[in-house]
């Protein structure tokens, strides 16, 4: 439907939207599972990102569970959440974000990538210097407290 929507324009187009935004729902509902605690105290870092998963939004993990401790976990699907705010505010509603997570074993990587225009040079330290610090502490500060580090191109 929502291809099909897309090529009959109009009104058609919107319910095809639509469409298509019920069945990345559906298909992350099914996906996700349970995201209750295992008996270590890990949570599957797939399962809280793919609740981000949306029509703009694409979730793209390995096959196998991600385990964090749950702390780490909820810290790294917090600051995914705040980076694709970021994306939904400073891109507009129509931008497309991709969010990819590798597990190496000893480390987990989270890219996210978008279809934005880009940070201008300086941006980030205006920014935090208006007060206004939503990558400093929501995305970086949470991620360095875990022992991470975050690198925005």
């Amino acid at each position: 439907m929502h291809r099909r929507g897309a090529e009959a324009g109009g009104e058609a187009a919107e319910i095809g939207r639509l469409a298509g935004e019920q069945e990345t729902a559906l298909r992350t509902l099914i996906g996700a599972g349970a995201s209750e605690e295992h008996p270590f105290g890990e949570l599957d870092l797939r399962t809280l990102l793919a609740r981000e998963t949306t029509a703009a939004v694409s979730v793209v993990t390995p096959a196998e569970p991600v385990r964090l401790p749950s702390e780490a976990a909820g810290e790294t699907a917090s600051a995914v959440r705040a980076a694709l705010d970021n994306v939904r505010r400073h891109c507009g509603d129509t931008a497309k974000a991709w969010v990819l997570v590798e597990d190496e074993g000893n480390l987990v990587t989270v890219t996210i990538r978008d279809d934005g225009p880009g940070i201008p040079p300086g941006r980030l330290d205006e920014a935090a210097g208006d007060g206004r610090l939503g990558i400093s502490h929501a995305i970086r500060g949470r991620i360095r407290d875990l022992g991470g580090s975050v690198h925005i191109t």
